[in-house]
């Protein structure tokens, strides 16, 4: 499994966390950046980097985070093919793979603590998209994102 992280300065802590405890387990990471967190930076920039990444088959799964998460999964989200989900409990984590197949988690450093953090990214890699029933309507959010990218 090969993971993508992206963060602003306001989710650069936890990035950095997130990617010591993948490469710890034997994942690999691969780091969009920003490299440091001295200066304000664009998520933007950064969850639109990840998402292509992702949509491109270049890496299996992205992890983004920004202080609440939100900003960064909205531009995340703006890339034809992308479901990221922003989490803040494992219980969700879980069920945005199991029945949405997220392909994106989006986690927000000034909301979450790091060990609940660490948690909920454990929970959400090591959950399979269930598929049946799930599918139809996974397909039906890309029949949406279809019909209004133009």
């Amino acid at each position: 499994m090969k993971i993508g992280l992206g963060s602003d300065h306001g989710g650069y802590n936890l990035k950095e966390e997130i990617k010591k405890h993948l490469e710890a387990k034997g994942i690999e990471c691969v780091d969009f950046g920003p490299k440091n967190d001295l200066e304000s930076v664009d998520y933007p920039i950064y969850g639109e980097t990840v998402a292509n990444s992702v949509v491109n088959k270049e890496i299996d799964y992205g992890i983004i985070c920004c202080g609440t998460g939100i900003g960064i999964s909205l531009a995340a989200n703006k890339v034809k093919g992308i479901r990221c989900a922003v989490v803040s409990d494992v219980f969700s984590a879980k069920m945005s793979k199991a029945h949405n197949d997220a392909n994106m988690l989006s986690l927000g450093e000034r909301v979450l603590g790091r060990g609940l953090a660490l948690e909920i990214v454990d929970a959400w890699i090591n959950t399979e998209f269930e598929g049946g029933r799930h599918s139809k309507r996974v397909d039906m959010i890309k029949e949406i994102e279809k019909k209004h990218s133009k």
